[in-house]
């Protein structure tokens, strides 16, 4: 993952617009100061000469994205209080019809909305917002050489929500988003026509990358459209059907309609109303003060929830059926195996799921951590996760579990299959510290997790047997980040692998269960 220390990028340009409020006041006092300069018999024909220019200027000046994002960000921003009193009203919360608003105020991602006659044209890779009559009136009665098919604002957006990162958002596919006045004579007609809005957003990017996929893409996508309860169509820029397949369960759940390829889509789709974007609060979580009815990240895992239990409960039924078969031949085993099955079943010995990696940051004694977990009162699955694995399988061993080990990666973005009030155990290599807690540990907590962080020590790290004692590739791995992403992932994210001081990480595993069976004593005594 890229992102690792680019991260602080994340907290710059957060009051881009500091000085405007200065220069607005100053505009301000200077008009007010013009007019008590003015004589009073010639008022009326400044004020006639002022709305001429306004009319004639305003749709230039309106055409120009800075312009508008800037005008309309002095508005927010001059209003300090005002801004504060309802944090969930977005920017953008509420246009009138025929008007694109844009929220560039983030770091992270742009989000436009527009309103009224919307409709696509991949050709162009634009979508137009086209206005009536009536609401070009004025301007024709001001110059009559305004044609009625003028662009009246134009806006480009790529909707991908790592807005901050140039490398990555020079692959995205950008939009033009363009008001017209509506010229009856030409035929604007609709392929298809939609009556509920949309929402338009990228799967380029790092889509690919399971932290991504969730981070980047769909907890996004339940910011933004959650709201619609359903009623809402996505139009995907950089289609691809693996990804459909892939999240097809989580979609059905945030939509009831198909979605639809804007490349691939040649017709003219036409609705009301479009978020061009998406909007992202950090990392992989939701926050509850910037969403309506106070959604949080528990709500998205409810999502999930019923996106993937009917698949799960299918599955449940076809390993009982095979287990049964399993048993029928075993039926001469010896008496010592098969009273360990019922032991594992009458007892309800508490699950832990290790999730395994192939590669680097493997667990190298795998093996011996699951003996003594066994050894400790655990019933143990390992997992692991290909880029083929259903997601339904990987959610069924976690949602069921009790607590879920695994090394620091992209993996461990599964913790949010895992129920509140479980055990997430991060093992943390060398020179991963931050970004563990940053991208996993904290997004954890707040998803209702018991965290628990593994620092590993030198000794545990097969880097050791590959550097001197006293290098700072051991000693220091914050000065080696210093020197560039590219260093730094090839020594601690490619080329580590991990093996437990298994007596200094039983603390950890002792700790898990003394807290899971006291969890499970509780349940079972309600």
């Amino acid at each position: 993952m890229v992102q690792y220390f680019r991260y602080h990028q994340l907290k710059k340009g957060e009051h881009h617009h500091a000085g405007e409020d200065e220069m607005l006041s100053l505009m301000s006092a200077t008009s007010s100061g013009y007019f008590r300069r003015s004589r009073p018999k010639l008022f009326s024909l400044l004020i006639l000469s002022l709305l001429s220019c306004c009319l004639i200027l305003g749709a230039h000046l309106f055409c120009s994205p800075s312009a508008f994002s800037l005008l309309y960000s002095f508005g927010v921003e001059s209003d300090g209080v005002a801004a504060n009193v309802n944090a969930k009203a977005s920017l953008c919360s509420s246009i009138s019809n025929g008007t694109i608003c844009c929220d560039r105020s983030s770091t992270r991602s742009d989000v436009c909305v527009m309103k009224g006659d919307v409709r696509t044209n991949s050709a162009s890779s634009s979508i137009f917002l086209y206005t009536s009559k009536s609401t070009d009136a004025v301007i024709k009665n001001v110059s009559s050489s305004v044609d009625k098919d003028e662009e009246l604002q134009h806006e480009k957006v790529k909707p991908y929500t790592r807005k901050w990162e140039t490398s990555v958002m020079d692959t995205i596919d950008e939009l033009d988003l363009i008001v017209k006045t509506e010229n009856f004579r030409n035929n604007h007609h609709c392929d298809v026509k939609h009556d509920v809005p949309a929402v338009f957003f990228s799967t380029g990017g790092y889509t690919g990358n399971v932290y991504h996929e969730f981070n980047d893409g769909l907890l996004p996508l339940y910011i933004t459209s959650q709201h619609f309860n359903k009623k809402v169509v996505f139009v995907i820029l950089e289609y691809h059907d693996w990804w459909i397949m892939k999240y097809g369960d989580i979609l059905s759940h945030l939509s009831d309609y198909p979605a639809i390829d804007f490349s691939g889509d040649k017709r003219t789709h036409c609705f009301p109303e479009a978020i061009v974007g998406l909007r992202i609060h950090d990392e992989l979580t939701v926050d509850p003060s910037l969403m309506q009815g106070n959604k949080s990240v528990v709500d998205f895992r409810n999502v999930l929830d019923r996106a993937y239990l009917p698949r799960v409960q299918s599955l449940l039924k076809e390993e009982e059926r095979l287990a049964q078969e399993k048993l029928k031949q075993k039926v001469h085993s010896s008496s010592s195996e098969i009273r360990k099955e019922v032991q594992d079943a009458t007892l309800k010995r508490p699950k832990l799921v290790i999730l395994s990696r192939n590669g680097s940051r493997a667990i190298t004694n795998e093996d011996l951590l699951v003996k003594m977990a066994e050894e400790i009162g655990f019933r143990v699955e390992v997992v692991r996760p290909e880029r083929t694995t259903e997601l339904a399988r990987i959610y069924g061993a976690l949602n069921s579990s009790e607590v879920m080990i695994g090394v620091h990666g992209a993996a461990m973005t599964h913790f949010l299959f895992m129920r509140p009030g479980s055990v997430f155990i991060q093992v943390i290599p060398l020179g991963t510290e931050w970004a563990a807690d940053a991208y996993y540990g904290e997004p954890a907590r707040k998803l209702g997790l018991k965290y628990i962080g593994y620092q590993i020590l030198p000794r545990e790290s097969s880097l050791y047997d590959k550097y001197d004692r006293n290098d700072p590739v051991l000693r220091d791995p914050e000065s080696v980040s210093e020197k560039g992403w590219q260093y730094t992932k090839s020594i601690y994210l490619d080329n580590q692998n991990v093996r437990l001081n298994l007596g200094r990480f039983q603390k950890r595993l002792l700790r898990a269960y003394s807290y899971t069976i006291a969890k499970m004593n509780r349940r079972s005594h309600l």
